[in-house]
């Protein structure tokens, strides 16, 4: 199937095929009929990509904030990696999709094969979007006015909180394509409308239907004009929809209310408020969020957990129901908005409209043809030349999970390492596309079955969500193949039982297993092993990790689907006092913080207290509110009246230890090292390079330290 990319290092647009997607739990997979290319947000993304990195540093201070203290904590070069890697990362575009419904995932029961629908997908002959933001089209609507949907329920939800009566004025800066349409929801409020804007052709549009205009392009004062037309009262309220970096829209929409007027942000603007003109008149400013409540929580969006109506009266999927029957009854006439209709096989001319067509395109709509069987696959070759072979390659290596880490980390090290890269796997398709060809993998896939069935795979890498490893690497060893799994192994003790079982199941011929520990495999850490395994006596050892807040919300904090911090990242630094002493570990306490902080969490601020087989021991302090700008992990060990401190990865301090044991340099924790290890022991044929007991181990005194949090 085909999709549409914008690379974010260069502005430029690109029609990919990848894999068809599959539909996931709560979600509905969609052949499109019909998108819409929303001109100010993609445009805006187009500018940004066609800046050079200063120009893309300016335009996003608190990201500049990030990347310095970042320089400061992990280094110019690890910094700098960073930044390239996400700038390489191209973005779907798009976000106003109608289709047909050509199937359901698990648990979706309001939607069947054959419905009509409208969605906030992507522009892809294919796409998977959780049910709350998908909406059956009532008959009456065509596809290519349902494609304006997304865009009317953003301009319906600032009216909502705008909360407008009867024979109210209210004013509308901004008549791009959302402004257009909040001026007819307004008008079909009962509201007196002015718009205000530069165009004459979208003044003239917005005249026809009713609306008072001011014309800025003439250089008439929207203020003076605003006053004049109200009787020196001012509107009641201002919606601006706008999309410029000057402060001019803000201060406009506050000298040209009234008091106590209602002001609220749709666009994106300059918001260099000035107190007086917001305090002299009591107004009251407010920000929209796009569609409508549920923006933004993946309960709502991803997990299909809707908002009870008898609180929550419009969600974001009420708010598109809405929209459609405002289309289906004729009061919201989109025939004016639809400049052109064009073929997704152009969809480089489609943005040339938008971006060098000047203001008379406002609707470019992108059509889908129905006769490509292709865009049915769940395998496409992303290779030029695909290599052949008669021989079954050692190490010929699927990747399951494509996304930031795997796509980032994981497949260019593999690539590093030397492995024969078969198959990239994502549940979208798009990244297993775009970093698996980067990577030079043979094909990209969606299809984990065919994968875990392909004689010519025999090792599986997986870099998925926390709660699918355990299934995974279950499935990959009953299918004999040799498996790489991203911490952690599994969420509960029982997912640890089941896989051991697998692999004993194999006898003495079992595959190998190992998880993605790779803090072992730093030089720096090997260094303080070499140190630590020359001391007899008990050693005493302390690891600090300044593990920085993640949203509540996040996936993460689940136990279901992440574990919980200490398990989905607690268990690399169990693991590394294990491999610093060197021996068994006998009992793990692990205490947290007993009142809740600000974020409403407490099991991301945890000691956890460690007893080993040899008598040491060891306390790993995990937490999540220090300062961005400390180093993440620090870890000292204390032995036989010597000391050492391990500094982020970046520099080893010691004493006692005699001349050459410091050492010093850009960091590196040892994931690449970590995955070449591995690959050899499949080439080579030796055993996997963490013993299976000690990564049995380290994975259920994990999830026994967790389990004893509340």
């Amino acid at each position: 199937m085909r999709q549409i990319l914008q690379s974010l290092n260069t502005g430029k647009i690109s029609l990919i095929e990848a894999p068809a997607p599959k539909a996931g739990p709560g979600q509905v997979l969609i052949e499109t009929r019909n998108t819409l290319i929303s001109a100010g947000t993609e445009r805006m993304l187009l500018e940004f990509g066609k800046g050079n990195l200063l120009q893309k540093a300016m335009s996003q201070p608190d990201k500049v904030k990030q990347t310095l203290t970042k320089i400061k904590t992990d280094g110019l070069a690890q910094t700098l990696d960073a930044v390239k890697s996400k700038l390489d990362q191209p973005i779907p575009l798009g976000y106003c999709n109608a289709g047909v419904v050509r199937g359901v995932g698990a648990g979706v029961t309001n939607f069947k094969i054959g419905d009509r629908v409208v969605s906030n997908g992507p522009h892809a002959e294919l796409v998977t979007v959780g049910q709350n933001l998908v909406c059956k089209i009532p008959d009456g609507v065509s596809d290519r006015e349902a494609c304006f949907v997304p865009l009317a329920a953003i301009g319906l939800q600032s009216v909502r909180l705008a909360n407008p009566t009867l024979g109210e004025t209210f004013c509308v800066l901004g008549l791009g394509l959302v402004g257009l349409l909040t001026a007819q929801i307004l008008k079909a409020n009962g509201c007196r409308v002015i718009g205000a804007d530069f165009s004459k052709d979208r003044l003239a549009l917005a005249a026809s239907w009713g609306v008072d205009t001011i014309d800025l392009s003439e250089g008439q004062d929207p203020v003076a004009t605003v006053m004049a037309m109200t009787g020196g009262r001012g509107a009641d309220g201002v919606i601006i929809a706008a999309s410029t970096k000057s402060n001019d829209p803000i201060e406009q929409a506050a000298h040209m209310s009234r008091k106590r007027g209602r002001i609220v942000l749709v666009g994106v603007v300059g918001l260099e408020l000035t107190r007086s003109d917001y305090y002299d008149k009591e107004l009251t400013f407010q920000v929209s969020c796009s569609y409508g409540p549920g923006r933004g929580d993946p309960m709502y969006e991803d997990h299909g957990q809707d908002y009870p109506l008898a609180f929550v009266r419009w969600t974001e999927q009420r708010n598109f129901e809405a929209c459609l029957e405002e289309i289906r009854i004729k009061r919201m006439d989109l025939a004016p908005l639809m400049s052109k209709t064009i073929d997704i096989s152009e969809a480089e001319e489609a943005y040339s409209l938008i971006t060098n067509g000047g203001d008379s395109n406002l609707g470019v709509l992108l059509s889908y043809p129905e006769d490509r069987k292709e865009k049915f696959e769940t395998r496409v070759s992303i290779l030029d030349t695909v290599k052949t072979s008669n021989e079954k390659q050692n190490a010929s290596v699927a990747l399951i999970g494509v996304g930031g880490f795997g796509g980032r980390v994981t497949a260019p090290g593999l690539a590093a390492a030397g492995a024969t890269l078969k198959t990239a796997v994502s549940r979208g398709g798009v990244s297993a596309v775009v970093e698996g060809k980067k990577a030079g993998f043979e094909e990209a896939s969606t299809d984990i079955e065919a994968v875990m069935s392909a004689d010519d795979i025999d090792t599986v890498v997986i870099a998925t969500r926390h709660d699918s490893h355990a299934a995974l690497t279950k499935q990959a060893i009953e299918a004999g193949k040799n498996v790489f799994v991203e911490k952690p192994l599994g969420l509960i003790e029982t997912d640890i039982d089941e896989i051991e079982a697998a692999l004993k199941a194999h006898g003495e011929v079992a595959p190998r297993l190992m998880v993605g520990f790779n803090r072992r495999f730093s030089p720096f850490s090997i260094k303080m092993k070499e140190l630590l395994d020359k001391v007899r006596e008990p050693k005493c050892l302390i690891g600090i990790i300044n593990a920085g807040a993640i949203p509540a919300t996040h996936w993460a904090h689940d136990r279901v689907q992440g574990g919980g911090r200490i398990i989905g990242e607690g268990c690399h630094f169990i693991d590394l006092m294990r491999f610093f002493v060197g021996h068994p570990i006998t009992d793990i306490t692990a205490t947290q913080i007993s009142q809740p902080t600000a974020d409403g969490i407490k099991n991301d601020k945890v000691t956890i207290t460690m007893s080993f087989e040899d008598g040491s021991i060891a306390t790993v302090h995990y937490f999540a509110n220090g300062p961005k700008t400390l180093v993440k992990e620090r870890y000292e060990a204390f032995a036989d009246n010597k000391f050492i401190r391990l500094e982020n990865f970046q520099k080893l301090v010691t004493d006692g230890w005699g001349k050459g044991s410091s050492m010093k340099g850009s960091q590196d924790k040892g994931h690449a090292a970590a995955l070449k290890a591995f690959v050899d022991s499949v080439k080579d044929g030796k055993a996997a390079p963490i013993s299976l007991e000690e990564t049995l181990e380290v994975s259920r005194w994990t999830i026994r330290a967790a389990d004893g949090l509340t």
